[in-house]
C-alpha cells in the first residue's frame, strides 16, 4: 500500500462518510415528509400479490416495454445499478489494495463475466439513453416532446454518472487484467482483457480508476441528497415500493374504478361525514394519502403520461406529468411546515403553531409555500391551475403509461371532488349536467316515461321488467345515450334487434332506469354519483331478487355504464354479472346464433372507448365483430391501450372545449388517414364525439361525404340482414 493508495483511499473515505451520511439522513427525512399524508390501510396486502407484481414489473420491465426502444436500455442500466452496486463497494478494497476482489466471487468465471457486461452494458445503456433524450429534445415543435418541461440537467446529470459508473468499472478491471490480477479465461473479461494489453501494469493505475468510480459515485450521493425532488434519480428506490403499494394487489393499473373517497384512511360514508372533521377530496396537499406522496416522489419525468394525453396533445394546459412534478415541488416545499405542525383551517387562518412567535424556525419559503392554495389561478399564486384540472377527459393513457404506476386519475379526481363539494368551484357547463341528474336522473333533463321511445319503431316487442325476470337471461341496461341521443337509439335498436334475432331472452327497465351517476362522479360529485348509484343498485337487487350472482346478467351498451356497474356498484353492494354488448354479440357470432349472411365490402377503422379499452381491456370482441361482418379492418397508429380519447369522458361531454385543438377533432383526422367508409366504436359517448368530428370535417371539405360514424352492433346487423325484405328497426340506408 503506497502514498498513492493512502492518499485516494484516504480522501475517498471522508468524502464517503460525509455523503453517505447526508444520504441516510435523506431518506429518513422522505420518509418522514412522505408520512405527512393521509393514512392508506388499503395498500397493506396481500404480500405474495404484491411481491409477485414487483418482480415482474422491475425484473422483466414490463410496464417499461411499452415503449420498445427504451426499455432495453433502460434494463440495462437498471441491472448496472443495482449489481454494479456490488462492484461500487469492491472499489473501497481496490482504492487502497489494487489486487483486492470479493473473496469467493473474484475467481468465478461468471462472476467476472456478469461484472463485464454490466460495465459495458451501462456504457452503452447510458450514451443510449442520451441520445434518446436528445433525440426527443422539446426543440421539436408543436409538444412532440414528451420530455417538455422535464428537469434536464438533472437527467443529463443522473446518465453521466451512469456512463462514468460503467466506464470505472471496465476501468478498473482492465487495469487490474494488465497487472495480470485474477486471471480468467478471455470470455469472462471479453472488454478488460483486450482493454489491458494497451495499459501499463500499475497498481496506481487500479487505484485511479477506483477513485474515480468512487468519487462519481460520491457525487451523485451529494447531490441526490440535496435535491429530494430530483425524481430521475430518486426513482432508482422509491419506484419498487410506489410499485409493490400500486392500488390493485393484482397487478392492475389504478383503472376501472375510481379510488374511493376516502378521510382518515377509511373510505367515507356521506350520510355522517364531518365536513369540519373529514377531507371531502383533497383541498390541499396534506390531503393526499401518503401513496399520492409517494407517487410524487417517483415521476422519473420520462414524460410518457404526457406524450399520450389527449389534453397535452391538442394543446391544453394539462400535462399529468406536469401535474405530478408541481404537486411533488409544492409537496416538499412545504413539508417543513408541515413538520413543524402548521396547519391552516378551510379560512386560511393557522391552527396549527401556536406561542407567541409560532413561525420561529420555520424556513420562510416554507411559510410562503404553505399560504398557496392548491387550486388556484396565476392571480391566486395556486399549484394547479383550474384550466389544468378541468381539461382532463379521465382516459386513462397516462396511468396506462406509467412504468412507475402513478395514479393520476385518482388524484386528480379527489382533488375535483373538494372543489365541487367544499369549494362549489368547477365550470359553469356542469350545472346544467347536474340539476338534470339530480332532478331527472339523466344529463339531458329528458322525462324518465320518454326512455322507452326509442322502441317505438321496432315490429317486435320489446320485453319491459313488470316485477318478474321470468325466463329472461339478460336485464338490457339500456343508458341515458342509449334512451335518449338519436343516434345512440340507432345503436341500441340495433342491439335489440340482434338479441331478438339470436333468440336471447332479455328484459329493460324503461322508467325505472336512471343515470348510472358516471359523469357526476367524473366530475367530482360524489355525492350526487352516491345518490343515483345507491337508487340504481336498491333497483337491480329487487330486480334479481332471488339469483346467484353468476346469474344476475347485464349488458349494456354504454362504455361509462359498463365501468361502472361492473367495478364501481359492486362497492355499494350491487354485485352483476355485467357484459359489454360487443362481448355478447360476438359469443353469439362464435356460437352461430348470430349468421353474418352478406359481408359487407367496405374498409372499417375502429376507435377504442377508453371506459371499454384501457379501463376494462376490451379489445378483442368489437374487432372480432368489425372482421365478422365481412369488413376490412384498418387500425389507426394510436389503437388498443395507446388509443386517443374521443374528447368526451371526465364529464368533458358536457364542458365546452375553449383551449386548443378540439379532441375529437383530432382523432376524427386520425382516423380519416386510414381512408375508412366508416368509422366504428362501442360507444354512444364515442359516436356522439366522432360524429361531430366527421361532420365538422365535411363541412371544411376535409372528408368524404359517404364517412359515417356506427356502433359495431350496427355493422354487424347489416351483415346479418341484408337482403331481408322486411328489415325491423334499421335499414341499410340507416346503419
Amino acid at each position: 500500500m503506497g502514498a498513492v493508495q493512502l492518499t485516494l483511499g484516504g480522501i475517498a473515505l471522508a468524502v464517503s462518510v460525509v455523503a453517505w451520511s447526508m444520504f441516510v439522513m435523506t431518506i429518513m427525512r422522505m420518509i418522514r415528509t412522505i408520512r405527512l399524508g393521509q393514512p392508506d390501510a388499503t395498500r397493506n396486502g396481500p404480500f405474495a400479490p404484491r411481491l409477485k407484481t414487483l418482480i415482474k414489473e422491475f425484473a422483466a420491465h414490463t410496464r417499461m416495454a411499452k415503449v420498445r426502444q427504451v426499455a432495453p436500455w433502460h434494463w440495462l442500466v437498471m441491472w448496472g445499478f443495482l449489481i454494479g452496486s456490488l462492484a461500487l463497494f469492491e472499489a473501497y478494497g481496490e482504492v487502497f489494495v489494487p489486487t483486492w476482489g470479493w473473496p469467493i466471487l473474484e475467481d468465478w468465471s461468471l462472476w467476472s463475466l456478469l461484472m463485464e457486461i454490466l460495465g459495458v452494458g451501462t456504457i452503452v445503456g447510458g450514451v443510449a439513453l442520451v441520445i434518446i433524450r436528445q433525440l426527443n429534445h422539446p426543440r421539436r415543435a408543436d409538444r412532440l416532446s414528451r420530455f417538455a418541461g422535464s428537469d434536464f440537467k438533472a437527467a443529463y446529470f443522473v446518465e453521466a454518472v451512469v456512463i462514468i459508473e460503467g466506464l470505472g468499472i471496465i476501468g478498473v478491471r482492465a487495469a487490474k487484467s494488465a497487472m495480470g490480477v485474477h486471471e480468467g479465461p478471455v470470455w469472462a473479461a471479453f472488454a478488460s482483457v483486450p482493454l489491458g494489453h494497451l495499459l501499463p501494469s500499475s497498481a496506481a493505475l487500479v487505484s485511479v480508476f477506483a477513485f474515480v468510480k468512487l468519487m462519481s459515485a460520491m457525487v451523485w450521493v451529494y447531490v441526490v441528497s440535496k435535491n429530494m425532488t430530483m425524481g430521475v434519480a430518486w426513482h432508482r428506490f422509491s419506484a419498487f415500493f410506489n410499485i409493490y403499494f400500486k392500488r390493485e394487489a393484482d397487478g392492475g393499473v389504478a383503472l376501472g374504478a375510481l379510488k374511493p373517497m376516502m378521510s382518515g384512511g377509511k373510505v367515507l360514508d356521506l350520510e355522517e361525514a364531518d365536513p369540519d372533521e373529514d377531507t371531502f377530496g383533497v383541498g390541499k396537499i396534506e390531503d393526499f394519502t401518503w401513496k399520492g406522496w409517494l407517487d410524487f416522489s417517483t415521476c422519473t419525468e420520462c414524460g410518457r403520461c404526457q406524450s399520450q394525453c389527449p389534453a397535452w396533445n391538442t394543446g391544453k394546459p394539462l400535462s399529468p406529468k406536469l401535474v405530478i412534478t408541481q404537486l411533488r415541488d409544492h409537496a416538499y416545499a412545504k413539508a417543513p411546515y408541515l413538520l413543524a405542525g402548521g396547519k391552516r383551517d378551510m379560512a386560511g387562518d393557522e391552527i396549527g403553531l401556536t406561542g407567541d412567535n409560532p413561525h420561529a424556525g420555520i424556513d420562510v419559503l416554507a411559510l410562503a409555500e404553505s399560504e398557496r392554495p392548491l387550486i388556484g389561478g396565476v392571480e391566486e399564486n395556486g399549484v394547479i391551475d383550474p384550466e389544468v384540472l378541468w381539461s382532463c377527459t379521465s382516459c386513462g393513457a397516462c396511468v396506462e403509461q406509467c412504468p412507475v404506476d402513478i395514479e393520476h386519475v385518482d388524484h386528480i379526481v379527489d382533488m375535483r371532488r373538494y372543489q365541487v363539494m367544499i369549494e362549489s368551484s368547477f365550470p359553469t357547463e356542469l350545472n346544467g349536467m347536474f340539476k338534470n341528474l339530480e332532478n331527472k336522473g339523466n344529463p339531458w333533463g329528458q322525462n324518465a316515461k320518454d326512455r322507452l321511445a326509442w322502441t317505438e319503431d321496432l315490429d317486435f316487442e320489446v320485453p319491459v321488467f313488470d316485477g318478474e325476470l321470468g325466463d329472461a337471461e339478460y336485464l338490457f341496461w339500456v343508458g341515458c345515450a342509449g334512451a335518449f341521443e338519436d343516434r345512440a337509439k340507432k345503436t341500441t335498436r340495433a342491439v335489440a334487434e340482434l338479441l331478438h334475432i339470436a333468440g336471447v331472452k332479455y328484459t329493460v327497465l324503461g322508467s325505472e332506469e336512471t343515470c348510472t351517476g358516471d359523469p357526476a362522479r367524473r366530475a367530482g360529485n360524489e355525492f350526487l354519483f352516491q345518490m343515483l348509484a345507491q337508487q340504481n343498485v336498491e333497483v337491480l337487487n329487487s330486480v334479481f331478487e332471488g339469483r346467484e350472482r353468476q346469474a344476475r346478467k347485464v349488458v349494456v351498451t354504454c362504455a361509462h355504464c359498463f365501468n361502472t356497474l361492473a367495478n364501481e356498484y359492486p362497492e355499494l353492494g350491487g354485485q352483476f354479472d355485467v357484459v359489454h354488448h360487443t362481448q355478447l354479440l360476438n359469443r353469439l357470432v362464435r356460437e352461430k346464433h348470430l349468421t353474418p349472411v352478406a359481408p359487407i365490402a367496405e374498409d372499417v377503422t375502429y376507435h377504442d372507448p377508453c371506459y371499454l379499452g384501457r379501463h376494462n381491456k376490451v379489445y378483442d370482441a368489437p374487432r372480432e365483430l368489425v372482421e365478422s361482418s365481412g369488413a376490412t379492418l384498418r387500425e389507426m397508429p394510436r389503437h388498443g391501450d395507446r388509443s386517443m380519447c374521443c374528447g368526451a369522458g371526465g364529464a368533458r361531454m358536457w364542458m365546452e372545449e375553449k383551449i386548443g385543438k378540439r379532441i375529437n377533432i383530432e382523432r376524427v383526422d386520425e382516423a380519416l388517414g386510414t381512408a375508412p367508409t366508416k368509422i366504428a366504436t362501442g360507444c354512444p359517448f364515442c359516436r356522439v364525439m366522432l360524429t361531430d368530428g366527421v361532420t365538422s370535417r365535411q363541412s371544411d371539405g376535409l372528408a368524404s361525404e359517404n364517412v359515417e360514424v356506427i356502433d359495431v352492433a350496427q355493422l354487424l346487423l347489416t351483415a346479418v340482414k341484408r337482403g331481408d325484405p322486411k328489415p325491423a328497426s334499421t335499414t341499410p340506408a340507416e346503419v
